[in-house]
Order: structure tokens, then sequence, then C-alpha cells
């Protein structure tokens, strides 16, 4: 077996069924590849009858299998980071292919993920492999779509579009996403599968990542043609709550793997000289912050052709600078709440910019 495919889902039935829909469609040999989904929290909404609506055609890719080219597993509420080293104890694959449910693969996806490693176990070098991951264009489309899809607001595949003449280039573990990521199943295992962290939010892709590249040496490559499309339209408080929810997950992630956080954030998080000054900053930032909010918001409201012209990119990027103070604002007001131990709660933390 080549490639286990492992996808926690929870209550999203139709973005599951697609999924599975294209997995179901691939040119790799139906009998290299195995797919594994964890229900976290169980089946809900429908969820397991859409997975066992395509089991039958993914048996048909791997007759062999019998029951195990899909597996459905059900687990307690427990988070993505648990799920997935769920699916890792049951999966036999070779190379392990993290993804999420949202995704709709290429049919090349897999037979791309499964060449590279091939090519690398030939040159006795593992490689990590960050596969192309682009966004859903919903319509209307949005200003605020737009900057997501083609700045670093979120993934930074902007850059690595833009240096493709580099098949070899390490990006570092930074550009590791568990939406389109995938690693030698004996490294995965050696370094203890996903780390765990407190809050259930965040870094668990990137940290994996950094060990396997500290233990094996292994670079993180950039591969286009191991591509899916994220069927994941983000909404201007949403991207916020995962700025938050980012900046709240960030002192439990140093506790546990304090190597990767100081390598990640380049200082000492957890130092109380960081803490007052998240502090001091988000009391004295809160204004221009709650100015910043209501121009953020209005990139929602705005077509994505307004920037259209020989000017694109150059406004692009203005948009993209502009909203960097508020991102950090709200990073760090989820760090002073961490700290603080108070319950994480974006809704709460927002409501003090309106």
């Amino acid at each position: 077996m080549q490639i286990s495919v492992i996808i926690p889902t929870h209550q999203r039935p139709a973005k599951l069924a697609a999924c599975l829909r294209a997995l179901a469609a691939q040119t790799l040999d139906g009998r290299e590849y195995e797919v594994l989904v964890g229900f976290d929290g169980g089946d809900a909404h429908g969820t397991r009858a859409a997975a066992d609506a395509w089991k039958g055609a993914l048996e048909a890719q791997n007759p062999g299998a019998g029951g195990g080219a899909l597996q459905l597993i059900e687990v307690p509420r427990c988070g993505i980071t648990n799920v997935r080293n769920h699916l890792l104890a049951r999966a036999s694959g070779r190379v392990m292919l993290s993804t999420n449910d949202d995704v709709i693969p290429d049919p090349r996806l897999l037979e791309a993920h499964a060449r590279e490693h091939e090519a690398a176990s030939g040159r006795g070098t593992p490689v990590i492999v960050s596969g192309s991951s682009p966004w859903v264009v919903h319509q209307p489309d949005r200003l605020f779509d737009r900057l997501v899809r083609e700045t670093s607001m979120v993934f930074f595949h902007d850059r690595m579009i833009a240096a493709q003449a580099e098949p070899m280039r390490d990006w570092g573990y930074r550009h590791a996403w568990g939406l389109n990521m995938s690693a030698p199943m004996d490294l995965v295992r050696e370094v203890g599968g996903f780390t765990v962290f407190p809050a259930w939010y965040g870094y668990e892709d990137n940290e994996i990542a950094f060990k396997i590249n500290r233990m094996s040496g292994a670079p993180v490559v950039y591969r286009p043609e191991a591509r899916l499309l994220h069927d994941h339209r983000m909404e201007p408080r949403e991207y916020l709550t995962r700025e938050y929810n980012l900046g709240y997950c960030a002192p439990g992630f140093a506790g546990k793997s304090p190597q990767c956080a100081r390598d990640l954030f380049g200082r000492d998080i957890l130092d109380n000289a960081e803490a007052a000054y998240s502090r001091e900053f988000v009391q004295r930032e809160r204004t221009g912050s709650a100015r910043a909010l209501r121009s953020f918001e209005s990139l929602a409201e705005m077509p994505a052709s307004v920037v259209d012209g020989p000017s694109q990119d150059r406004l692009l990027a203005l948009a993209y600078q502009s909203h960097l103070p508020l991102k950090r604002w709200v990073w760090r007001r989820g760090l002073v709440d961490a700290v603080a131990g108070v319950e994480m709660n974006a809704d709460r933390a927002l409501g003090e910019l309106v």
C-alpha cells in the first residue's frame, strides 16, 4: 500500500461527500491507496451516510482491499489532531497524506504525491510534500476572497507559486499544511505523530514537519501538480476568529513544543515580558484596531474586480499590508486571554472593537 489518506471530519456531510467522490476517481492504481475518515464526535448530520455512499466506489477502485479501501472510524469529540492520530494508528500505507474534509482532490493528486516519495526513496533522501491547494472561487467574487486567494493572509501559496522554477527548494516547516501534506509513514510514527496541544486549534501541522525535518533532514518541497481545491469561503469575522484562536493556542503550543515555538515566533512567548507587552499592546492599540475592523469588513462588500488594472498587484499588496495591525491585535488578544486563564472566546474579544 503506497498512500494512506487521513481525513478528520465534523458535521460537514456535503463537503465530505464531494471529497470522497474525487478520491474515488484517482489516476493512482486503487490498490495503492486507502482512505481513512475519522468522525470527530461520532456520526451527526448524516455525515456517515454521506461517506457510506462512496464506500462502494472506493472499494471498486481497490477490489482486493475488502472493507479497507475506505475506513470510517467514529471517535469521541476530541479535536482534529487527536482524530488524525486515531487514523494513523489504523493506517497501512508507506506514505501519510493529510487532508481536510472540505477539499476536492484533482484526479492526479495521489499519483503526484506517490511519485515524489518514490523519487525521494530512490535518492535515499526523504521529503515532506506540500501540494497546491487553491481556494474555490465563489460568486459573487469579492475583494476579501481575492485577498485570501492571492496573498499570504492564510497560506503562503503566492510565494511558492512565484518560485516554481526551484523544485528542490526547501520551503521549511512553515509551508507544510495539514490540508495537503504528505510524509513517509515511518517518520511520522517515529516522531510520535501529531502533537496534541492543550487547545484544539493550530500549529500541529507545522510542528510535525518541524519534528520530521529535525530528525531526518527531510525538506519541505512544493509540488503544484499535487493539487486539490479548497472549498471553504472564509468571512472576515471567521478570519479574525482564526487569528484569535492561534494567539490563544500559542502558549499551550510553546509549552509542549518549546523548540519549534521559539523557532516559529522568533522569541519565547512564555516569557513574562511577552505577556506584559501583549497586555499593553491590546490596550494601546484598541481604538485604532476598532477603526481598522470597519475597513477590514468592508473588503467583503467590494467586488474582486475593483482592483483590476495595471496596478492590481500593488493594490492587493496595499490592502494586505493595511490589515496586518488588526491581525496582530487579534492574535495578541488571544494570547492575553490564554495567559490570564480566560476561556477562549473570539466573539467576546472582537466585541471590544465594536
